[in-house]
């Protein structure tokens, strides 16, 4: 069976790309939280089919990092994958020979579309990503109360458990919520979360 490695600190966005990529069938699909973790597991397992390395976990930096697990996994396909990482440093991460890079914005139909691909032995290189200017984003301002209500979603509550440990209606989560989404960008809560994690807001 193929036999693929997630390594991220984050619980949530790892069980959520870990379901995303069970989806696609016949595959084990293991989990590390940080850098030692998973050169421990594939010391302990043998290589992996393709190993997914967060960009922002503890112990991993450029290429010192990378290069380690590529080593450790003798040399089969080692990709990073982050919710923040600018344009500059996917170019660097694929020129130390990252087999891929993997942005956690992608749709989940696209981060399997890539899977697919580093499995049969590709380069997942997202052109529009890398072209595009890394941009002055400039701080994010939340307010305290959206502050309560994002490490409510990073812990994984719904808004009605927000609500109730906030006291207030969840109309009013559901309102914060929809305001924190726009001034992160974020997509949906998953989304958010990630980058409330990789830019340390929580």
């Amino acid at each position: 069976m193929t036999r693929i490695l997630i390594a991220d600190d984050h619980d949530l966005v790892r069980e959520t790309l870990a379901n995303y990529i069970r989806d696609m069938g016949e595959l084990e699909v293991d989990q590390a939280a940080n850098l030692q973790e998973s050169l421990s597991m594939i010391d302990r397992s043998g290589a992996y089919d393709l190993v997914l390395l967060d960009y922002t976990m503890p112990g991993m930096k450029l290429p010192e990092g990378l290069l380690k697990t590529m080593d450790a996994n003798d040399d089969m396909p080692v990709a990073i994958i982050s919710g923040t990482a600018s344009p500059d440093v996917a170019r660097r991460a694929l020129s130390a020979g990252a087999a891929g890079f993997l942005p956690k914005t992608i749709a989940p139909e696209t981060l399997i579309s890539a899977v697919q691909h580093l499995l049969k032995g590709g380069t997942y290189t997202p052109q529009h990503f890398l072209d595009s200017e890394p941009g002055a984003e400039g701080d994010i301002h939340l307010t305290p109360r959206e502050m309560d209500v994002l490490r409510g979603i990073c812990e994984g509550k719904a808004n009605k458990e927000i609500a109730r440990d906030l006291d207030v209606q969840e109309v009013t989560i559901k309102l914060h919520v929809k305001t924190l989404s726009r001034k992160l960008q974020a997509r949906n809560r998953t989304h958010a979360a990630m980058i409330a994690r990789d830019k340390d807001l929580v």
